[in-house]
């Protein structure tokens, strides 16, 4: 992440640098100057080990998408539990392979799958391999839960590795 903002941080310089020799200190110019500063970051990535901030910056911003999308389908799925005139629930526990690695990674997909309504993960095995989730019901929520996992994981993966 250092050298995110490393990047970041010499796009600003340019920028700044920019309006200087311009001798306009306007946010028209501090725009046009950001803009060059990106193109110059952009031509210097390799000197970088880490992809160029703003792959980065845009897979968080398409994962966040992601999650608010997710957070109002799991808000549609409650109201469709709670107006239903009868409970038919199947609880259970069921095991998931991720392919995740680091414990960041898991953590994020965790807190992420806890968004499914009446699905939250019990324990993550010391290999970080499988989750354990409990599911309010399960024939439902299991697909629904592996469907979000797919979607998760090339997210998270997208915003830690490249």
């Amino acid at each position: 992440m250092i050298f995110l903002a490393i990047q970041i941080l010499i796009n600003i310089f340019v920028a700044i640098l920019w309006m200087f020799f311009q001798d306009d200190w306007g946010a028209l110019s501090l725009a046009s100057g950001y803009i060059v500063g990106v193109i110059i970051t952009f031509s210097m990535r390799r000197f970088f080990n880490k992809p160029f901030y703003l792959y980065t910056l845009y897979a968080i911003i398409k994962l966040f998408l992601i999650f608010i999308k997710e957070t109002i389908l799991s808000g549609i799925l409650v109201i469709r539990e709670v107006i239903r005139p009868q409970i038919k629930i199947t609880p259970g526990i069921f095991k998931l392979e991720t392919s995740l690695e680091s414990d960041v990674e898991v953590t994020l997909l965790s807190m992420l799958i806890t968004l499914t309504p009446g699905s939250v993960v019990m324990e993550v095995t010391p290999d970080n391999k499988y989750l354990y989730i409990h599911a309010m019901d399960i024939p439902e929520l299991r697909d629904a839960v592996f469907k979000s996992q797919a979607v998760f994981e090339k997210a998270i993966k997208d915003v830690t590795r490249k």
